[in-house]
C-alpha cells in the first residue's frame, strides 16, 4: 500500500504476515492501495504502535473485533487495545476521503473511530463480502467492486493541496515547499492554508512523513540497510536516527526488526 500503518509493540513466537495490492487503475487517484494482514501470536498482540502516515486508513477485521478508520497523523501512537488480528487495510488519498467517505481528510487527521460512523450500512456489507471471499485475490476484487460503486468524486475546495499532496508522496518529501508552491503556480501561504483546510497537516509535515515512510519501506526489505534508508532525503545518518526516534518512538534497529517480522500471505 506504500505506507506502513502500524507495527507490534513486542514480537511473539508466530510471525506476522501480509500481502499488498494496488487498487484498480481507475481508483488510484482515490485509493493508494490495499493490504491483507495477519497479526503474529504474542502476549502483547493487542498492543500496536501506529506510525505517522499521510493516508486515511480503513481497517476491516475478520474476527469481529470491529472495523476502524485512522486519520493521517504526524506522530506515533501506542494503542494498548488494538484488537485487529486478521483482515484488510484500505488507504485513501485526500480525494478518496471525500469521494468515499464524504469528508475532507482534515476531519479525520489525528483521530481514530469506528468505520460504521463513516460508512453506515456499507461497513456491514464490506465486512460480510470480504469474509465470504475465497482468498486474497477475491477480496481485493471485492474492494475494487464496492469502492467503484460507492465512489462519489468531487473536486475539493483546495485542489492545489491535493496536487501538492501527491507531489510530496511521489518525491518522498524531497521537494522544497517553496518550489512546490511555484510548480503549482500558487503562493506559499495559499498552499499552506489549503493544506490545513483539506489535509489537516502542513506541507512541511506531509513531506516529513512521506520521507519517513519511504525510509520505512526500504527498511522492510530483506536487503534494506540503514545507509539506504538514510539516503531517502535525510541530511545524514544522525538526522535519520533522530527522525526515526521522533516519528516511530523506537531506534532504527528496533524499527527494522519490527518491519521485517513478517511473512508474505499466500492467496
Amino acid at each position: 500500500m506504500g505506507q506502513v500503518h502500524s507495527v507490534l509493540v513486542r514480537v511473539g513466537t508466530e510471525r506476522c504476515a501480509s500481502v499488498v495490492r494496488p487498487a484498480a487503475p481507475w481508483l488510484r487517484p482515490y485509493v493508494a492501495g490495499y493490504g491483507g494482514f495477519r497479526a503474529g501470536a504474542t502476549a502483547d498482540v493487542e498492543s500496536r504502535r501506529v506510525l505517522p502516515l499521510n493516508l486515511v486508513t480503513l481497517i476491516v477485521d475478520f474476527e469481529g473485533c470491529g472495523s476502524l478508520a485512522f486519520g493521517a497523523r504526524a506522530a506515533p501512537e501506542v494503542r494498548e487495545e488494538a484488537g485487529w488480528r486478521r483482515g484488510v487495510t484500505i488507504g485513501l488519498t485526500p480525494a478518496g476521503a471525500r469521494a468515499v467517505l464524504g469528508v475532507p481528510m482534515r476531519v479525520l487527521t489525528g483521530a481514530t473511530g469506528p468505520l460504521d460512523d463513516l460508512l453506515g450500512r456499507r461497513a456491514d456489507e464490506l465486512a460480510e463480502r470480504l469474509v465470504a471471499a475465497p482468498g486474497w485475490g477475491a477480496r481485493f476484487a471485492v474492494l475494487d467492486e464496492l469502492l467503484t460503486r460507492w465512489l462519489r468524486p468531487e473536486t475539493g475546495p483546495d485542489d492545489e493541496a491535493g496536487r501538492g499532496w501527491w507531489r510530496l508522496q511521489e518525491t518522498a518529501g524531497r521537494i522544497k515547499i517553496g518550489q512546490l508552491a511555484a510548480d503549482l503556480d500558487v503562493g506559499r501561504r495559499r498552499l499552506e492554508s489549503g493544506f490545513r483546510r483539506e489535509i489537516g497537516l502542513s506541507p512541511k509535515t506531509v513531506a516529513r512523513v512521506a520521507r519517513f515512510q519511504r525510509a520505512a519501506q526500504v527498511l522492510s526489505a530483506p536487503a534494506g540497510t540503514f545507509g539506504a534508508a538514510a539516503a531517502c532525503g535525510f541530511a545524514d545518518q544522525p538526522h535519520f536516527n533522530r527522525e526515526v526516534r521522533a516519528m516511530a518512538g523506537v531506534t532504527p534497529g528496533e524499527l527494522r526488526a519490527f518491519l521485517q517480522y513478517a511473512d508474505r500471505l499466500s492467496d
